[in-house]
């Protein structure tokens, strides 16, 4: 019967007295690192067997239909007389964890899902079925999690781009996404990734980070916080730089949080990350062409659009193409306080690539005419940096105040002074102020900021 056991492991009285003496004097010592290793070889054949099993004998319609809850019951349920039916031999726990792995990949990301689970990890990094790297406190680590195959890979990666109206596969193998909880997602698969499925995961935190958090760790001084804050408030246009994993999209969604409530927000990203507070905001998100290479939708469509959608900001979650000239007219515009995130590694650089983004667009335009562009529709440049030891900072607040020739004229309100690293190879170092008053000065005023500002920087001189 299917239900018997296929072996029994208790030897039978012949077979005992057949047995030589010689495995009684065998040191139980030897060898003993290959039993954890056969151990999970054997615990991951038999999660694939009842795998199997299980998708062979459930409805995936019906399972549909019952809460997350149910489902997991009903999968212990099955797996449970999957196991007795097939006479396996498992601890309490191995059953434990293999209905948990089943109902992971029934239900969720499989090997994933206790990595989704940590909130101190800021990225997941899957280089095929067998490497699965985080990334934690700002330095990486390789973990000992691993897919059955790249099937499986694939089949998670598809589950995650599907969810968003995706798709992925030979025929489009790039692909950006999102998880429900924001965190941004881009896969890329064979025959472009030569050792299987890579799937890249920017975790976002469960406990929302702000400026007085981030003071807390040291990314900012408290007068630097509150310069930042009254900006964001005040309608200044504001670009956040920054290399990658610096933490610019992090700090947008900070500063966003100073936005007027009664103030119309429309957001434009190629997937949908920032998670503003206010009630009055338009979400909106750019759509790849479909398998006959029409219905693109650009991030230069969303800026254009959005012109006509009565924004009083325009958030771009990033400027990487044309899109930077658009942005920049409708900064110009009536839309003070609009706010985008570039990747650059100074405040110089920043309008450096903006006035090289406008030239995709193919503007044939003086370049003096695209600076002065720059130099009137740009308030402030705050610079991200993530430094050796994996702390993320913010190294510059610069304010853009006008030309001087071709030149754009840049000042520093603040800048961060590297002063050497502790003993745990950590670096040091300081907050400091220029001194100069901020140009932005008049705008403070008029939305009656202006004590805050001075005494913030007053505080920040004498302390």
């Amino acid at each position: 019967m299917f239900g018997r056991r296929q072996s029994s492991p208790v030897p039978s009285p012949a077979a005992k007295a057949e047995a030589p003496a010689a495995p009684v004097t065998i040191k139980p010592t030897a060898k003993p690192v290959s039993k954890p290793v056969e151990n999970d070889q054997r615990l991951s054949d038999i999660k694939v067997a009842i795998f199997n099993d299980l998708i062979s004998s459930v409805d995936p319609a019906e399972l549909s239909r019952l809460d997350p809850q149910s489902v997991r019951e009903e999968i212990a349920d099955i797996v449970a007389e999957i196991i007795s039916m097939r006479g396996l031999v498992l601890s309490a726990a191995e059953q434990q964890v293999v209905v948990a792995d089943i109902c992971n990949d029934v239900l969720g990301l499989g090997p994933l899902e206790p990595l989704l689970a940590r909130d101190d990890i800021a990225d997941i990094m899957v280089n095929g079925a067998g490497k699965v790297y985080i990334e934690v406190g700002g330095h990486i680590q390789l973990t000992d999690i691993k897919f059955r195959d790249n099937a499986q890979l694939m089949n998670i990666c598809q589950r995650i781009v599907s969810a968003v109206g995706r798709r992925v596969d030979e025929a489009s193998p790039i692909c950006d996404a999102r998880l429900a909880d924001g965190s941004r997602v881009n896969v890329i698969v064979p025959p472009l990734a030569l050792d299987g499925p890579t799937l890249t995961i920017r975790k976002f935190k469960r406990d929302k980070l702000t400026l007085e958090k981030l003071i807390g760790f040291g990314s900012i001084s408290t007068a630097g916080a509150k310069v930042l804050e009254i900006a964001a408030a005040c309608r200044c246009n504001i670009l956040v730089s920054g290399g990658t994993g610096s933490g610019k999209t992090t700090l947008l969604n900070c500063l966003t949080r100073y936005i007027d409530v009664g103030e119309r927000i429309v957001t434009c990203e190629d997937a949908a990350e920032l998670q503003l507070q206010q009630p009055h905001v338009v979400r909106l998100e750019t759509r790849p062409p479909n398998l006959e290479g029409a219905g693109q939708v650009t991030m230069r469509d969303l800026v254009k659009n959005c012109l006509r959608m009565r924004p009083e900001r325009i958030i771009v979650g990033e400027v990487r193409g044309p899109e930077a000239f658009d942005l920049l007219q409708a900064m110009n515009t009536g839309h003070d306080g609009s706010m985008g995130t570039i990747h650059a590694n100074t405040p110089r650089d920043a309008l450096s690539r903006v006035e090289n983004m406008v030239a995709m667009g193919g503007y044939n335009l003086p370049a003096k005419a695209v600076r002065e562009q720059i130099a009137s529709a740009v308030n402030v440049i705050v610079q991200a940096a993530r430094l050796r030891d994996g702390t993320r900072r913010i190294t510059h607040i610069t304010e853009v105040i006008g030309m001087e020739g071709d030149v754009i004229t840049l000042q520093d309100l603040f800048v961060f002074d590297i002063e050497g690293e502790d003993a745990q190879g950590r670096v040091v170092g300081s907050h400091r102020p220029t001194g100069i008053r901020p140009a932005f000065w008049d705008k403070a005023r008029y939305y009656g900021r202006d004590r805050e500002l001075a005494e913030a920087l007053r505080e920040d001189r004498h302390g």
